[in-house]
């Protein structure tokens, strides 16, 4: 069976959707949450999942191989960031490649980069009157929101349109392909990080 690792830093929505959607179908699993904020909420809805839930700081992530060789050992097939704030470590992507992607809420490469997340994206969105948003899955590279493109969705947005209620047709799109993008990663030949 497939084996994936989920790094995140919040409240874990997409995480526990990415869980539950492969628990339904049998054919891979989320076998470890990683997070770098020990309060986060996704911690627990991952315990609450029967997943392995870590919480780990910055030394263990940057400055030492802790985290690292958490990940040898778990041997993920695909490691996902799904709301996770911090830089990846290059010493993990070299190790991991063409295996770590992300999500981000906006349609790279606009809105992107670093301070760029959640909602600040949405107000962004909203206060440049953008006529669509969208969701961009990408690969991860040493660099924010810079990878190459694996997939996008888009949503048109009007003036009427709060942050909130952009993040809300945001979050449908993350919920409907986050998980089934991860799964044609996962069965497909068609990795590459161009």
């Amino acid at each position: 069976m497939k084996r994936i690792v989920i790094f995140a830093s919040g409240s874990g929505t997409n995480a526990e959707n990415i869980i539950k959607y492969f628990h339904e179908r049998n054919i891979a699993e989320v076998t470890h949450v990683f997070s770098n904020n020990l309060r986060a909420k996704v911690l627990k809805r991952a315990h609450n999942l029967k997943v392995k839930a870590l919480h780990f700081d910055k030394t263990s992530f940057y400055q030492t191989n802790e985290v690292l060789n958490i990940l040898k050992d778990a041997n993920p097939d695909v490691i996902v960031l799904a709301g996770f704030l911090w830089i990846f470590p290059k010493k993990i992507i070299d190790f991991f490649p063409n295996k770590v992607i992300n999500i981000h809420p906006a349609l790279l490469p606009k809105y992107g980069g670093k301070g760029m997340y959640g909602h600040h994206v949405h107000e962004a969105v909203v206060r440049n009157k953008e006529k669509e948003s969208g969701i961009t899955i990408h690969y991860v590279n040493e660099h924010y929101d810079e990878g190459g493109v694996i997939f996008q969705a888009k949503v048109a947005i009007s003036e009427e349109n709060s942050a909130e209620d952009v993040a809300n047709a945001i979050h449908a799109l993350e919920y409907k392909h986050f998980p089934v993008v991860i799964e044609e990663l996962l069965f497909s030949d068609k990795k590459s990080n161009e």
